[in-house]
């Protein structure tokens, strides 16, 4: 009998196992495809290889505003760009077989089903069905794309991101329907590549969870590059029985038809709780979302879940925390528990984005007294000699106790700055102390004291 297994290898269950591993408990991890997960396999680390590959492209075909020439054609070879990418997931895949070997963590692959009183049955891929036996279980299976009830995923001329991530053929067009960080960082993949690109959102703005601002710079650069935008727009149909896929579009002005090669469903995803045997076991479940307590612990004693499968943010950092702290819990430890009103967000578009905390508009809607300061890249002397000069910082600042209530960035890189801020917050830094603070200078990051400076009504550089 183990001390703990954990049912799925994502960024939620390879973390709690080896974590628990390292508090002394025996532990395996049942995962029916590729170690890492949906995160690591088919979407955070493969989408991030191939927009490094379509950034390199870009440097390329504007060398000469760095000063030199590159002779001949640069063309994009789409076989080696996914090649790369593949290279990139199986190599991290391959860690995290490292890891479990390193922390003694037994890998049983299959499927799981939760069989009562600690027993998990576990289905081969060749049909045989072995038993494990538990104290614990972790639940952490993750989720899968969404899509319309009247577009849903072919695979040839509607796709998800997993067809997305390994095109064997550039598309000529593609309409991508949802505009979030998978739907937009994809977007901007394909439109980097030299397809014409429609994306459509259904809200008033693109990646619609970000503060309004940033959503307007996000969908300037986009345009500047040639990708059309569609926001308050509702896809009503989709008709691929013709050569190209026919799309039917309400927009605000009426309604519009559009054809497209390929039709990217990036409208969201839905947990993996099927086949778990929740109903079996009466594990309570609402909105398609197992219900846990502040342990990650289920209605059902030694039976808890974490990360995409549960109602919190479905983000891959997200489910590692929670899997340090489920674990943390279960050996007897008193965690820090997971903050979630201080979750960093990312979107790997160019410009990037980092977010934390709530944006100006929710300032506003909760009666909040609040500053807020911003600093344009364009005035970043970083940012100048870098030549991304593009975005800004944005914080939103209390007004009576100058505590940082929300920062927005919008820029080259920024995914690497949002941390610093992650820290402050939870630390209680006022946005005084970032002021205080002496900031490396040139650098991006110093846009965030200019940013805390100007919520006091400051210049300090130019």
């Amino acid at each position: 009998m183990f001390d703990l297994v954990v049912i799925g290898s994502g960024p939620g269950g390879y973390v709690a196992a080896i974590r628990a591993s390292q508090l002394g408990m025996n532990t395996a991890v049942i995962e029916r495809s590729e170690l890492g997960g949906i995160c690591l396999n088919w979407g955070c680390i493969p989408t991030k290889a191939l927009l490094k590959s379509v950034q390199a492209l870009h440097y390329a075909q504007h060398s000469a505003d760095y000063g030199f020439s590159i002779e001949g054609e640069i063309k994009p070879d789409l076989s080696k760009i996914v090649e790369r990418s593949r290279g990139v997931s199986a190599n991290m895949s391959r860690g995290i077989e490292y890891l479990f070997k390193k922390n003694k963590i037994a890998v049983i692959q299959g499927s799981g089903k939760l069989a009562g009183d600690g027993k998990i049955e576990v289905k081969a891929a060749d049909g045989t069905v072995s038993v494990v036996e538990a104290k614990n279980i972790i639940i952490a299976t993750g989720a899968r794309a969404n899509s319309l009830p009247f577009a849903p995923v072919d695979g040839k001329k509607i796709i998800s991101y997993r067809q997305a991530l390994v095109p064997e053929t550039l598309p000529k067009s593609l309409a991508v329907i949802g505009s979030g960080a998978i739907g937009s960082e994809l977007a901007y993949f394909y439109r980097s590549l030299g397809t014409e690109v429609h994306l459509i959102e259904y809200l008033d703005a693109i990646v619609p969870l970000e503060d309004e601002e940033v959503s307007a710079q996000l969908s300037r650069s986009f345009r500047k590059m040639g990708m059309k935008v569609m926001v308050s727009s509702q896809v009503k149909s989709v008709d691929i029985s013709g050569e190209m896929c026919r799309l039917t579009i309400q927009t605000k002005k009426g309604e519009e038809i559009i054809e497209t090669e390929k039709v990217l469903s990036a409208v969201g995803i839905v947990s993996n709780i099927e086949n778990l045997g929740l109903e079996e076991l009466g594990i309570a479940v609402e909105r398609g979302k197992i219900k846990v307590d502040g342990k990650y612990m289920t209605n059902v004693p030694g039976v808890f879940a974490i990360g995409d499968v549960i109602a919190t943010p479905a983000l891959a950092h997200v489910a590692s925390a929670e899997g340090i702290s489920c674990v943390e819990q279960i050996a007897g430890l008193n965690p820090h528990p997971v903050n979630y009103s201080n979750i960093p967000g990312c979107t790997y578009t160019s410009p990037e984005i980092g977010s934390v905390g709530i944006t100006e508009k929710i300032a506003k809607e909760r009666g909040i007294e609040y500053k807020v300061g911003k600093f344009p890249f364009t005035a970043s002397g970083k940012a100048a000699a870098s030549g991304d000069k593009d975005g800004f910082v944005k914080l939103i600042v209390d007004a009576g106790s100058d505590e940082i209530l929300g920062a927005h960035l919008i820029g080259a890189n920024v995914t690497e700055m949002v941390s610093g801020i992650v820290v402050a917050r939870n630390l209680g830094v006022k946005a005084r102390d970032f002021i205080h603070s002496v900031h490396p200078h040139p650098t991006m990051s110093e846009a965030i004291m200019e940013a805390a400076a100007a919520a006091h009504g400051e210049v300090i550089h130019i």
